[in-house]
């Protein structure tokens, strides 16, 4: 299976019908169909690490200030236990928790709900430990790979590029406005990224006040380091949903396969 970072955006993107929800209906068509999709989203940070074990995960609405319409989706996938604790088995660099409360954040359902709408593939969350530093989380990533064979799909789910502080909401509805470091940025960061350059890229503090910007806290930014550190030696790269909005927030999304 090919592996997928996604930038997911706002929440009304689970809902609408526009550039970047076609265009996740339209990868799904475009690869192979999973066995089951595992995703590690910007909206579960844990201490430690823990994986989705529950046979039907609820959907959760971590968000407020949205449409009622929004808090009414349910996205009942399956989970697959077993795929939980064969995940865990594969991960030997540190201890993974099979967790039973969590679900499926926005983070995850607002885009899958788009690529699988009968919600008949089983769907996993992998939380991310905020106690660890880029590196870690690209070096775990790396224990993922044989889920690939087994055609599961894994998608990191954030934003390369999140700055909501800097939004510019009165350009909100004008196509692919972004700040000019923010253009800069992302360019950067796609060189580097086909150029399998990944130090800069794990050691993003180092790329300068613009990286500060980008990336005021890590938790949007970390699954995209989960989809490179997956990434397999003669994996081809691609970019889609490659536009700014508002200003400081890309959609930027990666294909790696």
């Amino acid at each position: 299976m090919p592996v997928l970072f996604i930038g997911h955006g706002s929440p009304m993107n689970g809902i609408e019908d526009n550039q970047f929800s076609q265009r996740w209906r339209k990868m799904a068509e475009e690869i192979p169909t999973p066995s089951a999709v595992l995703v590690i989203s910007a909206h579960w940070l844990s201490q430690g690490t823990r994986i989705t074990a529950m046979d039907f995960p609820k959907t959760i609405h971590d968000f407020g200030g949205f449409p009622q319409a929004l808090f009414e989706v349910q996205y009942p996938a399956p989970g697959d236990r077993k795929l939980a604790e064969e995940t865990v088995s594969l991960i030997t660099s540190t201890q993974v928790e099979l967790d039973h409360d969590w679900g499926l954040d926005h983070g995850t359902w607002t885009i899958v709900r788009h690529m699988y709408p009968e919600a008949e593939i089983p769907v996993l969350q992998l939380s991310i430990d905020y106690t660890r530093g880029p590196k870690y989380h690209f070096e775990l990533a790396k224990e993922l790979t044989g889920l690939r064979k087994k055609g599961v799909l894994i998608i990191g789910s954030g934003n390369m590029v999140h700055n909501l502080r800097m939004m510019a909401w009165d350009k909100i509805n004008e196509p692919e406005f972004g700040y000019d470091w923010v253009l800069e940025l992302n360019e950067k960061f796609k060189k580097h990224i086909v150029e399998e350059n990944y130090d800069p890229l794990i050691n993003y503090q180092l790329l300068g006040r613009e990286a500060g910007l980008a990336i005021p806290t890590p938790e949007h930014y970390m699954p995209l380091l989960y989809t490179l550190g997956i990434r397999g030696a003669k994996d081809e790269v691609s970019y889609f949903n490659d536009k700014a909005v508002a200003g400081s927030l890309t959609m930027t999304s990666v294909k790696i396969g």
